[in-house]
């Protein structure tokens, strides 16, 4: 039988996302200039491994509110993550909590027949631009090809976490 205790760290409630992320060069991807994309503004609660989103569809102006915790791990590529949709008033009370922000586009493009995400950040990290992809099985996320406009495989690098960014500003390579 599991304990609380134990849960906190091997968390019951959590599913693993399967994920890699790329730097990009925006010189060498598709133009992104008419396509549609989802605004990202994340708020990573102070002294947590939580995040706070809010995603509003450019097109239909549609939202989504949520709060997620990654939790850490020794595969990078394998995260427990929990995430939890919140209402209006659940995500204004928990929007008044001390936390680093930052904001992003982020569109779909597809390269190589896979479907790449493409975050490009606003304000003090423009003009940062990551890829990222999740796949649904380990073997299958490690064997993907970097997209053509990638500069390099950025995974296991955490400088290049959201958590990281919001506080730490664009890594100086």
């Amino acid at each position: 039988m599991r304990t609380g205790i134990d849960e906190a760290h091997d968390p019951k409630y959590a599913h693993i996302e399967r994920e890699r992320r790329w730097l990009v060069n925006p010189a060498m991807r598709p133009d992104l200039s008419a396509l549609p994309y989802v605004l990202i503004e994340d708020r990573y609660i102070a002294n947590t491994r939580m995040r706070l989103r809010r995603m509003t569809a450019n097109t239909s102006g549609e939202q989504a509110l949520k709060l997620t915790k990654k939790y850490e791990c020794s595969d990078p590529l394998a995260r427990p993550i929990v995430t939890t949709y919140l209402t209006q008033d659940e995500y204004a009370l928990l929007e008044t909590l001390p936390a680093a922000v930052l904001i992003k586009r982020r569109y779909e493009v597809v390269d190589q027949g896979i479907t790449f995400g493409i975050d490009q950040f606003l304000g003090a990290l423009a003009p940062l631009e990551l890829a990222e992809v999740e796949w649904s099985d380990d073997t299958g996320l490690r064997a993907l090809p970097s997209p053509s406009w990638a500069v390099r495989d950025i995974s296991n690098d955490p400088r290049y976490q959201g958590g990281a960014i919001s506080h730490s500003g664009i890594p100086k390579d």
